[in-house]
């Protein structure tokens, strides 16, 4: 089968499957889970495994988490071995093993599970673990796609669109590509969008594109995004907007070009002069998005020269009409001074604005200028209050912070248990200083017991990213631990 388009076939992901409620599980869950798991219960052992797995009233630890799969697998729990398939696959807290993996779906499948039998479809598709068969894998996805699978759904329309294994029907592609997309499958979403844009299974219909189109872009797909700022520039199915339309372009280049360095970026993209003309009218009418925007194109050289002062400006016109991220920008442009004088007052009273519309890096960056006593008087439990507020989104410093304020006992008791926990959520993020700081938790089993072993790993990923000081770690024990090759 061909998988090289992305708007047609999901790549292959695997369906973990919840099998749990939509609320994270709560410390006091957990402990419940532990006592009945421990009485052999398996529904109990699969949620063990589950909070190990996701961090929920408990540290990650995927291990563990594979250890409880296991239990409830071997009692015959359909969704635990879905989900031991998926560790066997993924590599989560085992080596990988392309047949264990099989098999475990396969014992899933078989007592009906529609996760396991399109993650098994997978296996046969691409030849993993069993021998490559597309029929098999048809007769999967058909089945899972049947019982509701969004994912199956997503690759039975790909197989009837592209012609792949089955006779080419567009009219039958959209029958499932639709199934999925009402459920929220984000390459349904956008297949179904192509559909529309192209009049393939369905009149052309330039509105039901851009709907689709932006649902999926909303859900970060980078093909969508790049599809809804056209039909923004063009006016296809959408009022024309330049402002819109560079907006979602910005946020699929962004996206596309990560891991580009920033001054290579200007030279690598840009707008049109029409598109830059465009967001300059809009942004002069007062449209504090375009005013965002064409600060943003400053600062990164997309389409004009880079200006930061230009970018400044346009940065205040938006951030004085309250638009947030225009305000995180502006406040972090007075805390470091390079362009504007520093003046942290200032700093704070921007990172404030934009904090109080929800923007984590703003809570975080707010929360540090508490912690440092810049351009507000020191106050570490004011500290807390937003690291922990930018923690809940996930900022991965935020959780270093609050690891570091734990360790140091600064607006809460000293408490390296504690520290160590928020240091490991944000080591998983590949924040490098929180992967030292947990090497050194458990070089001297702080908060954790003492293992050289798992320091000396900590301190090569922290290593990997560049962390300072991690080297030298790594070298302090390297006597003390056996080299893994």
């Amino acid at each position: 089968m061909k998988r090289h388009l992305h708007f047609l076939l999901a790549a292959l992901m695997l369906v973990i499957g919840s099998g749990t409620a939509s609320a994270q599980y709560t410390t006091d869950d957990f402990n419940r889970f532990l006592e009945a798991a421990a009485h052999g219960d398996a529904e109990a052992q699969f949620n063990v495994g589950h909070c190990y797995h996701n961090g929920e009233g408990v540290t990650q630890d995927l291990t563990e988490a594979f250890q409880w799969y296991s239990k409830a697998a071997e009692q015959g729990l359909a969704k635990a071995q879905n989900r031991l398939g998926v560790c066997y696959y993924s590599s989560l807290g085992v080596d990988p093993d392309c047949e264990e993996a099989a098999k475990w779906f396969k014992k899933a499948a078989d007592q009906g599970d529609f996760n396991a039998m399109y993650n098994l479809g997978n296996c046969y598709s691409q030849g993993y673990g069993v021998e490559q068969d597309d029929n098999e894998a048809l007769k999967l996805y058909r089945q899972a796609a049947e019982l509701g699978n969004r994912d199956a759904q997503t690759s039975l329309g790909a197989l009837y669109y592209l012609g792949e294994v089955v006779e080419q029907n567009y009219t039958e592609a959209v029958k499932w590509f639709r199934k999925a997309a009402e459920q929220g499958q984000v390459t349904a979403q956008y297949s179904l969008g192509q559909c529309y844009y192209c009049g393939n299974g369905v009149d052309q219909d330039y509105t039901e594109a851009a709907k689709w189109y932006l649902k999926a872009a909303e859900q970060g797909d980078l093909y969508a995004q790049y599809s809804i700022s056209s039909c923004y520039l063009m006016g296809e199915g959408v009022p024309q907007s330049y402002a819109k339309s560079v907006r979602w372009n910005l946020l699929a280049i962004e996206k596309e070009y990560a891991h580009v360095p920033d001054f290579l970026r200007g030279q690598t993209i840009s707008f049109s002069e029409e598109t830059i003309d465009g967001l300059h009218q809009e942004a002069e009418e007062g449209d504090a998005e375009a005013q965002f925007d064409l600060g943003f194109c400053y600062v990164r050289g997309y389409g004009v020269e880079t200006d930061e002062q230009e970018a400044v400006k346009w940065y205040r016109k938006a951030a004085e009409q309250g638009y947030a991220n225009a305000q995180y920008n502006l406040g972090c442009f007075y805390r470091d001074g390079d362009v504007v004088s520093q003046d942290y007052t200032e700093a704070v009273k921007w990172f404030r604005a934009a904090a109080g519309q929800g923007i984590a890096w703003a809570q975080n960056d707010l929360g540090r200028c508490y912690h440092d006593g810049q351009g507000v008087p020191q106050d570490y439990a004011e500290a807390i209050k937003w690291y922990r507020k930018a923690a809940e989104y996930n900022v991965p410093e935020a959780k270093f912070n609050l690891g570091e304020c734990y360790k140091d006992g600064l607006g809460v008791p000293q408490d390296y248990a504690e520290a160590a926990r928020w240091y490991k959520q944000a080591a998983y993020q590949e924040y490098a200083p929180a992967q030292y700081e947990l090497g050194v938790c458990y070089e001297k089993g702080l908060g954790v017991p003492q293992d050289y072993r798992e320091a000396y790993d900590w301190y090569c990923s922290a290593f990997e990213m560049g962390q300072p000081g991690a080297e030298e770690a790594m070298e302090r024990l390297e006597d003390k631990v056996i080299i893994r090759e």
